[in-house]
């Protein structure tokens, strides 16, 4: 099978989700304390190729990045997803990451963020890029934090208070 790869980390290897890829969003999804802060559970197989058809497919047309598939070097087995979201009705580019349960704890997010934050900057050329984590979630605040983003303050998105964090672009900014 061919993969379109985006980038690598050492550990990491990211690539373009396809249509075929709904058995493992909805496998991600299943685990109640996954979705516990993303408050997004998918229903079924067919609701996990809905999300994949028309949420996550038509960002890597649209703005020629989005959440990607994550892949752990070398088996290339599916550990979560991580990228970048541009969010047209809130005027931005946002930092995304979910993870299966057994890749929790090794710093596979963190390395995710870091390396999408980069891509973001130094290959998309995007000024601004934020992360916003439910205020409870620890776990997801502290990705966040170790990538360097900037905590900027909370704020009510999609009805729930987060904490929004910001990175600019160094290049730009320089």
């Amino acid at each position: 099978m061919s993969i379109h790869v985006i980038l690598e980390t050492e550990r990491l290897v990211f690539r373009e989700f396809t249509a075929a890829d709904a058995p493992l969003i909805y496998e991600l999804n299943l685990d109640p304390e996954i979705t516990r802060y993303t408050l997004d559970p998918v229903r079924d197989l067919d609701h996990a190729k809905e999300i994949l058809l028309n949420t996550i497919l038509p960002q890597y047309t649209l703005y020629q990045h989005g959440r990607w598939a994550v892949l752990l070097k070398p088996t290339l087995s599916f550990i979560g997803w991580c990228g970048l979201k541009t969010r047209p009705e809130l005027a931005e580019v946002d930092l995304g990451y979910r993870f299966m349960k057994p890749a929790w704890g090794k710093g596979y997010a963190t390395e995710a963020a870091k390396a999408s934050l980069q891509h973001g900057f130094s290959n998309l050329g995007l000024d601004r890029i934020v992360g916003r984590a439910l205020t409870g979630n620890g776990a997801s605040i502290r990705v966040l934090e170790k990538c360097g983003m900037n905590f900027i303050g909370e704020q009510v998105v999609e009805g729930h208070l987060h904490r929004t964090y910001e990175s600019l672009n160094p290049l730009i900014r320089s």
